[in-house]
This record gives structure tokens, C-alpha cells and sequence, in this order.
């Protein structure tokens, strides 16, 4: 059975046959209605129908937030296919992992990606994957002209079905990459079913209508920039503003000039904003809620967020399930610290080791159940069932309940820390590191960071007589890793603590030496 109102591709064309004039996409002062959008994206899906991509078929992006990158979505939702938005600043041999890992028959870039994409040698993946550019870069061998190939094909659907799909709503919509916990990312399968709900939670929680207006600048390979704000907001009929990236002068300008309703943003992009120069700053009389999430949030930031004109209410999630918890504004004044209550579309418990449900003000992990969760991961049924073989997601952090409910969190379990709003698991950094000759060992911790909010301190453990400085060890890992992944600042061990099975107590090792700060060129820029 066809449940089509489950694809997000349906809810643009019924958007289409009911307001087709309306706006749905403002670019770069380009306005694109509903009709316009729907126009796109049935070329697009008649294209990559045309180059053979089939149902179930992987299709990836690795694209800055642009509209081609919401056609190839809704196209691929159109077809049936998986789609896979991956991180373009990320090295080749990260990208070349994660390619040969999903598999995809089409990936689609921008021009961001393009030096890196000039180190990958295509013909080894199976399949040998189409390549389509977007833009005006160079192109690569082999590589064809994604806008110029969809303009061709105008007017033009060849499919052999009028159906959307899904057949089932656990059908696997998007494949996220979120990075692993034993050094590899996982690929987190996300279905039809979440998405809609996920839906569901963000319009009761921005209290979304018709008429909203949300400007988009964290990136659209991320659940917040695609689940949280893309997604609810085509289902509402709404209108998106989307920025390639994040900058301060324009965010405040186009808030002021379309009227902008609903916003989100990590604490690094407000701390930005409420620190811009008073020049730059506009009218932001029109914002009605704006969330704050995907960091530690403090009340400190929360406040200055509220004294200069951002009325931020806290959310709290993770890839597998989007959000999880939420507090309005004011919850926040009633329960200063709390991460908020459980969405209304998701079970969400405090369990300990032993899956008991804890009581009140005790400490439990977060766990959660219901629609929103994954299915998945992908072709990983071991990291599948360690997750979520107890009926419940384990997402990693520990938390408290008070007896109104309110969560308040206490600790991951897990070693992960957030770095500019990007998660950064430091078994994925200590594996580069341990691949120098020259490091017998290493630990890696999340230390506070003005600008940041956390970023990576590296404790090593050098071979012999080797001898490294500070710079020679991040050198290490530029090229390797992601900027944002790279430690900033390097101490040296002889030797590490440990538990009695042989597990680094890391929480000694950030306690015993003062950090130095170490420059890095790739944290110069906000995205990075």
C-alpha cells in the first residue's frame, strides 16, 4: 500500500496544486514558488531516471545549502531512492570512506568539494558512481553538468509510475553520517515514518503555520538544518531562506528584509550574532521563536540570547532521532538548567545499565523509543543491536528527571564533545593519531572553548626518543581530518591512567595539566 503523504515530495506538489504562486525557496534574492519547485524537482527525478537511478538506490550530495541540493532531496523521495547527504568539509579520505561505504550510483557536488574530490579515484567504487557538478568549478573526468542535464529534460517524466511511496513507511528515506564511537562513521538510516514525525514535533514545538518564514544557515547534512527546519517547513507550506553558510551581516539583513518567523541555531552562531558589530544589526521584531541546541547550552547565553532579541526556547537531540527534548522560554526561567521535557511524538526514559527505568533525581542514560528513531545503521547490525537491541535507542547521555519531569543533563557516557555545533568523536581522531609513526598512543578529550564551546585537547604518548611539537602533531591530522576535528591544543604522557580493564581515565588526564593554546588556520572561518 502507497502511503503517500508520508513523502515529502507529495507535500510540495499538493503545495503546488493548492498555492502554486506561493514562495517556497528564497536564494540569493531569487524567489522560487511552489509551483517552480515542483516544476524542479520532476525534472530532476526525470533526469536521474533517466541515468538509471532506481528504488533503494543511494544518491549524494556533497553540496553547500543551495536549492539543487533540496531538488535532489525531494527527487530522491520522488523515486524512492536513499539519499545521502555527506559534509563537504570533510578530507578525501574521509569522503572516501564514506562513499565506498553507502555506495552510491550518483553523487552530486558543489564547488567547495571539488580539490578534494580531484584526490578520489571514482572507477574503484562499486558501482562506479555517475558524477554530476553544480556551479561553475572545473570539472572533473568523467563528470557531467547536473543543471544544464535537469534543463534539458524540462517538461520532460519519464516514469514508469505516478507513485511517491512509500509502500512502507519504514523504508529508508536518508542515510546521516554520524561519526562512531570505535573510530568509522555510522551511517544512521533514517525512514519516511521519522521525517513525517519529526515533522509533527517541530511544528507543535515552533508552533509552525502557513504563513512562517525560517531562515536556514546551519548545514543541510545535518538533522538540524534538513529535519528541523527544511523539512517541517515545506510540510507547512511555508518559506525557507536559505544561506549557502552561516554569516553574520547577511543573517541579520535578510531576518529584517523577508520578515523571518522561525530561526535555529547553535550557541557558536548566536554567540556570533550577539557579539556583530551594532551596525550590522536590523530589525528583528518579526522573529516569534527561535531554538538553540545541537552545544552545551548555558543560561548564560540563553539570557544574552533573550536581552538582544532572540527569543530562544532549547532543544536537545541527536541524528538518530532528531529532537528528543524541549523548553520553552518560560521553562527555561522556572527550571534554569533543564534540557526540557520529551517531544510529544517519542517514548523517552532514564534507564541504568541493567534497563531499569530510574526515578526522579537519579541518574539514568537517555533512551527513547517510538517513530523518530532510526531504523539502523547501515550495514552495521552489530553497532545496530548494541544500540537498539533493548527496544530502546541508547543515546549516550546521562541525565536526571525531577519529579515535574524536567531532564537535566549530567554527563555523556560516551566520550563525544561538540565543536561549533559539530559532533567530534574522539576514537575517530585518536585512530589518525596512533597512525603516526611516532605515537605509541593517544587520548583525546573535549576541553571549553570561548568561541567554540568545546573543542579537542590531545594527550600522546610518544615512541622511543621520538620528538614532536605541538604544530608537528596537528600537522598530523590536517589533510586527515575535518578542521573542526583537529586537536588544538597537545599535552605529553609517559603513560596514561587507566581502570583496571586496561580503559583510559580521560577525566584524569583533563584535570592534570593546564592547557596552551595552538592556532590553527582551519578554525579561522565559522564553518570550519
Amino acid at each position: 500500500m502507497i502511503v503517500e503523504s508520508l513523502n515529502p515530495s507529495w507535500w510540495v506538489r499538493r503545495w503546488a496544486e493548492l498555492c502554486p504562486e506561493k514562495t517556497a525557496i528564497v536564494y540569493e534574492d531569487t524567489e522560487i514558488t511552489y509551483r517552480d519547485l515542483w516544476d524542479r524537482v520532476e525534472r530532476t527525478a526525470a533526469w536521474m531516471q533517466s541515468i538509471g537511478i532506481e528504488s533503494g538506490d543511494r544518491v549524494a550530495v556533497i553540496l553547500e545549502n543551495r536549492p539543487a541540493l533540496v531538488d535532489v532531496y525531494l527527487a530522491s523521495a520522488r523515486l524512492g531512492a536513499i539519499f545521502v547527504p555527506l559534509n563537504w568539509r570533510q578530507t578525501a579520505e574521509e569522503l572516501d570512506y564514506l562513499i565506498g561505504h553507502c555506495r552510491p550510483r550518483l553523487i552530486v557536488r558543489g564547488a567547495l568539494s571539488e580539490k578534494t574530490l580531484h584526490d578520489l579515484d571514482f572507477a574503484n567504487y562499486r558501482p562506479i558512481p555517475v558524477v554530476a557538478r553544480v556551479g561553475s568549478s572545473s570539472p572533473l573526468p568523467f563528470e557531467i553538468d547536473f543543471l544544464q542535464d535537469c534543463c534539458a529534460l524540462n517538461g520532460q517524466h519519464p516514469f514508469v509510475t505516478r507513485a511517491l511511496g512509500p509502500s512502507d513507511p519504514e523504508e529508508g528515506q536518508v542515510i546521516m553520517y554520524t561519526s562512531g564511537t570505535t573510530g568509522r562513521p555510522k551511517g544512521a538510516v533514517l525512514s519516511h515514518r521519522k521525517t513525517f514525525f519529526n515533522c509533527l514535533n517541530a511544528d507543535i514545538f515552533f508552533d509552525m503555520s502557513f504563513h512562517d518564514r525560517m531562515l536556514v544557515v546551519l548545514p543541510m547534512f545535518h538533522s538540524g538544518g534538513l529535519f528541523i527546519q527544511t523539512c517541517p517547513t515545506l510540510y507547512k507550506g511555508g518559506t525557507l531562506v536559505i544561506h549557502p553558510h552561516f554569516e553574520v551581516d547577511k543573517a541579520y539583513r535578510d531576518i529584517e528584509r523577508y520578515k523571518v518567523t522561525k530561526f535555529l541555531g547553535v550557541p557558536t552562531v548566536f554567540r556570533s550574532l550577539i557579539q556583530a558589530n551594532h551596525e550590522w544589526r536590523g530589525d528583528l521584531s518579526s522573529l516569534q521563536v527561535c531554538a538553540i541546541g545541537g552545544e552545551r547550552v548555558t543560561h548564560d547565553i540563553i539570557l544574552q540570547c533573550w536581552e538582544a532579541g532572540f527569543p530562544v526556547r532549547q532543544i536537545m537531540g541527536q541524528t538518530e532521532t532528531s529532537i528528543l527534548l524541549w523548553a520553552s522560554e518560560q521553562e527555561l526561567l522556572r527550571k534554569v538548567g533543564t534540557v526540557g521535557r520529551p517531544v510529544f511524538h517519542a517514548e523517552v526514559r532514564l534507564a541504568d545499565e541493567s534497563g531499569r527505568e530510574v526515578g526522579p533525581n537519579e541518574v539514568g542514560e537517555i533512551q527513547v523509543r517510538g517513530s523518530v528513531v532510526m531504523k539502523e545503521y547501515w550495514q552495521d547490525p552489530e553497532q545496530t543491536e548494541r544500540a537498539m537491541g533493548s527496544g530502546y535507542l541508547r543515546t549516550g547521555d546521562l541525565a536526571k528527571k525531577d519529579e515535574d519531569g524536567y531532564f537535566f543533563l549530567v554527563d555523556r557516557s560516551r566520550d563525544m564533545y561538540i565543536s561549533g555545533g559539530e559532533n567530534v568523536y574522539p576514537a575517530e581522531v585518536e585512530r589518525v593519531l596512533r597512525d603516526h609513526p611516532d605515537i605509541v598512543d593517544a587520548a583525546v578529550v573535549g576541553v571549553p572553548d570561548e568561541i567554540w564551546g568545546e573543542v579537542g585537547h590531545a594527550y600522546v604518548i610518544l615512541a622511543g626518543n621520538a620528538s614532536l611539537s605541538e604544530e608537528d602533531v596537528i600537522a598530523w591530522c590536517r589533510g586527515k581530518l575535518a578542521g573542526y576535528k583537529c586537536p588544538r591544543h597537545v599535552s605529553y604522557r609517559e603513560e596514561f591512567p587507566r581502570t583496571a580493564l586496561g580503559k583510559v581515565r580521560k577525566f584524569l588526564l583533563a584535570k592534570s595539566q593546564a592547557t596552551e593554546t595552538i592556532p590553527l588556520d582551519e578554525f579561522s572561518e565559522l564553518e570550519e
